[in-house]
């Protein structure tokens, strides 16, 4: 079984720039937000893939992840996917023995800028560069999937 330990941050500074590897652009879209499982379709850096997720447990929750074509990836974006899309920019940073990775968010997500870390299990420590600000793990709005029903730019 495929389970992921992740932690949201949002950022105090955009020192993280100075780090980071060259950004990917990320287009993803659901094909369900059921909010007890989840499928999504990103295509990004000439690669797609389908991921079914399980409902998260904290910063825990079941995911399962598999390559498709990547027209076939195109293809369900443009036809079957929940609107909006997400779109975002990604870049990591590696500090200590994690690797961060940043999210710019465009489209209407703009403005928004996240990072995520993810730890290999529950009990993992994570030591925040200077860059890192509040986590925000446990706050439903900064989820992907909620940022399609309600996107950044409706926040007031």
């Amino acid at each position: 079984m495929g389970k992921e330990i992740e932690h949201k941050y949002l950022l105090k500074s955009d020192e993280w720039r100075e780090h980071a590897a060259g950004g990917v652009l990320y287009r993803q879209g659901y094909l369900s937000t059921d909010p007890k499982r989840s499928v999504r379709v990103r295509v990004a850096g000439g690669k797609a893939f389908v991921t079914v997720k399980g409902k998260a447990k904290g910063a825990s929750r079941d995911e399962y992840e598999y390559p498709i074509p990547i027209k076939d990836g195109e293809q369900l974006l443009r036809t079957l996917c929940v609107r909006p899309l997400i779109e975002k920019t990604r870049h990591t940073v590696r500090e200590e023995k994690l690797t961060w990775e940043i999210d710019e968010f465009a489209g209407a997500n703009r403005g928004l800028v996240i990072a995520e870390v993810e730890v290999p299990g529950r009990r993992s420590k994570v030591v925040k560069p200077g860059w890192v600000g509040r986590e925000v793990t446990a706050d439903p709005r900064y989820s992907n999937i909620n940022l399609v029903k309600c996107p950044f730019k409706k926040w007031s």
